[in-house]
C-alpha cells in the first residue's frame, strides 16, 4: 500500500479502498483491463464504419471509481510533491517512486491540455482517473515480483508486514 501512496491524491484510506475493491491486481493482463474493470471507459455503438462513443460504462466496481476519480481531482494543481506527501513518497519503493512522478508530469499536463480545449471539468478529471488506473496497475506490476505478491499490491503486502502469529486453541 506505500507503493499505492507514492501517487497524487492516493493516502492511505484511498489506497486501502483500491486493494479491498480491486483485489488481485494479477487477473488483469494489462492496464485497459483494469481500465475496463472499473468502468472507466467510453462506451461504444458502432454499426459499419460509423464510430460512436459514449459516456463511460460503469461496469465494474462503483467503489473503486469513485476513489479514483476524488484523487484525479488532485492533477488540476501544479505539478509538485508537497512536505505532507513526502513522507508517504520516502515510504515507497523506487520504482513506484519513478511511476508516480512520470504520472504526475503526464496526467497534470494532461489535466492542463483538456482544459484548454474547454471540456467540462467532470469529464476531465474522469479522463484523468482512467489514466491513473493505468499507473496504478504499473506500480503494482513493477513493485511486486511475483503472482503471490501482486495480490492487489496484496493486503499482507502492507510495507512488508505479516500478521500476527495467533497460537490455536
Amino acid at each position: 500500500m506505500a507503493a499505492l501512496q507514492a501517487m497524487r491524491g492516493i493516502d492511505l484510506i484511498a489506497a486501502v479502498v483500491l486493494v479491498a475493491e480491486i483485489g488481485d491486481m494479477s487477473r488483469f493482463a494489462s492496464a485497459p483491463e483494469l481500465m475496463a474493470w472499473l468502468g472507466l471507459v467510453p462506451s461504444e455503438n458502432s454499426t459499419g464504419e460509423e464510430v460512436r462513443r459514449g459516456p463511460i460504462t460503469k461496469a465494474g466496481n462503483g467503489r473503486a471509481r469513485r476513489v479514483l476519480v476524488e484523487a484525479a481531482w488532485s492533477y488540476r494543481h501544479p505539478l509538485r510533491v508537497g512536505s505532507a506527501m513526502q513522507a508517504r513518497v520516502e515510504a515507497a519503493p523506487r520504482p513506484a517512486r519513478e511511476i508516480a512522478w512520470k504520472a504526475q508530469r503526464r496526467l497534470t499536463a494532461r489535466y492542463r491540455r483538456l482544459a484548454a480545449s474547454d471540456k467540462q471539468q467532470t469529464v476531465i478529471v474522469t479522463a484523468i482517473a482512467r489514466k491513473m488506473a493505468g499507473f496504478i496497475w504499473d506500480i503494482c506490476r513493477q513493485t511486486m515480483p511475483t503472482a503471490t505478491a501482486a495480490r492487489a499490491c496484496g493486503p499482507l503486502a502492507l510495507d512488508g508486514a505479516r500478521p500476527a502469529h495467533r497460537p490455536s486453541a
